[in-house]
């Protein structure tokens, strides 16, 4: 199961789940909120729900959103094992909308739905969900750079100084951003993360600072912008590089003012949030004025932690490797089982370029299909055992002869491993590269681990 959608209306559920299923795959329909803790309760060995899409009121005559609310208090008790939640509804109050993000939602959805942002936001948080759920609240790792890496987190966080995290791909930008929030003076209020590299030119705006009714031709409703909605805690800008020049200008006067007018609005609201970003893209590029502004970098690089890379860390490659074979064990109701030494060594000795998520998925992929009483080296579907890059395991395709099979996922990875590398890990410069979507981008990544 992958998919939960509780909405009282068949109609919409349908409409919702013809949608999402030729994306996200399997989705399930609930009309009563009774339903739900029976399909949340999945076997040990099924697959878990990974998303919840949840209409706020459920009876007719209600349109408060007290159901809803009530309903999202009692998934969220489930703490990590809960999934992502987007709210849906027709009554989109900004005081419900904010009230549902500050109680742990991930985002809201207004009804009729725009099917591309919907689309987005549902691909967003099951990115989120991937990237948060095994590590709950620490940076693992004994190495010299992960214990300075948690002793600077340690003096930054109780600061309210803004803070910017670099580092590659997978690295675990966002669980860095997530622990300066857990340390901080802000700890009991909302952690919010937007992915601005995948916000389209014009949503942008609307996104960040929200908008009024009728102030564009969709605005059917007032909306929060993810400033508001983040108001008293953490904002963490993920991957803030690939911001236009134009949308990082606007994203400095907010941030020098303090203050933000939504679309269609009078007059500025006053914003109270303490801004984390995060990007791949090298420093040298960051410096480059015709690429990022200047005035803007100032503003976001206070303090600037690095990320290193997991080849840069080989003594906690064993120490994460044990760690999410025991996590996917449990996830899966898998036995527990060890690696054999050469298991260990080839994970030892390879570069992981998508660093602790090229990682994690290995040993997703190793638990749920490895059949042996230990794991072997090729459970790991590792390209190759040394410091040799990814795409060299498999040669071009004008190479290749009918003798040599290749598998066309071997070839779509290393396109995307070639691509990124070209661009130096700039998503709009790969996704044009490539002839794709950032969204689709952004999935292929995911789905290769990158």
């Amino acid at each position: 199961m992958s998919i939960l959608i509780l909405d009282d209306d068949p109609d919409v559920g349908i409409a919702a789940k013809l949608l999402l299923q030729r994306r996200f795959g399997p989705v399930r329909l609930l009309q009563r909120p009774a339903e739900l803790a029976a399909a949340l309760a999945t076997a040990p060995n099924a697959e878990p729900v990974k998303l919840l899409l949840l209409d706020m009121n459920f009876e007719p005559g209600h349109t408060d959103g007290a159901q809803g609310q009530a309903v999202l208090r009692e998934v969220l008790k489930l703490g990590p094992k809960a999934p992502p939640v987007i709210v849906m509804t027709a009554y989109a109050e900004v005081s419900l909308a904010v009230a549902s993000l500050k109680a742990g939602a991930f985002d809201f959805i207004t009804k009729p739905w725009d099917n591309q942002k919907l689309t987005a936001t549902v691909a967003a948080a099951l990115a989120s969900r991937q990237a948060t759920t095994p590590v709950a609240t620490s940076l693992l790792g004994d190495s010299r750079a992960m214990r300075e890496l948690r002793a600077l987190i340690q003096s930054v966080a109780p600061t309210e100084a803004n803070v910017l995290v670099l580092g590659e791909m997978g690295s675990g930008k966002e669980l860095v951003a997530r622990e300066i929030h857990t340390l901080s003076k802000r700890a009991g209020q909302t952690f919010l993360a937007v992915d601005l590299g995948a916000l389209s030119e014009t949503t942008l705006e609307s996104e960040l600072f929200g908008h009024k009714r009728g102030s564009f031709t969709d605005a059917r409703n007032e909306r929060p912008g993810r400033f508001q909605a983040a108001e008293g805690g953490t904002l963490f800008l993920d991957e803030v590089a690939n911001l236009p020049l134009a949308g990082q200008a606007k994203l400095l006067t907010v941030l020098e003012r303090r203050e933000v007018t939504p679309l269609g609005a009078d007059s500025a609201q006053p914003v109270n949030v303490r801004i984390v970003s995060a990007t791949n893209l090298d420093e040298a590029s960051l410096f480059d004025a015709q690429r990022f502004r200047p005035d803007l970098l100032y503003r976001l690089n206070t303090i600037v932690l690095r990320v290193p890379p997991l080849r840069e860390r080989r003594d906690d490659v064993i120490l994460l490797l044990n760690h999410y074979l025991a996590h996917y064990a449990e996830q899966y109701g898998k036995p527990l089982r060890t690696c054999s030494e050469a298991a260990l060594a080839q994970a030892h000795a390879h570069d992981w370029h998508g660093n602790v998520r090229a990682l994690r998925h290995a040993c997703e992929r190793a638990v749920i299909l490895a059949q042996g009483s230990q794991f072997e080296a090729a459970d790991f579907a590792l390209q190759g055992g040394g410091h040799a890059p990814v795409a060299a395991a498999v040669p071009p395709i004008s190479s290749l002869s009918s003798a040599v099979p290749v598998p066309l996922s071997e070839l779509e990875r290393n396109a995307l491993v070639d691509a990124m590398q070209l661009v130096q890990g700039n998503i709009s410069q790969a996704a044009k590269l490539l002839g794709l979507s950032r969204a689709a981008l952004y999935r292929r990544l995911e789905k290769y681990g990158l």
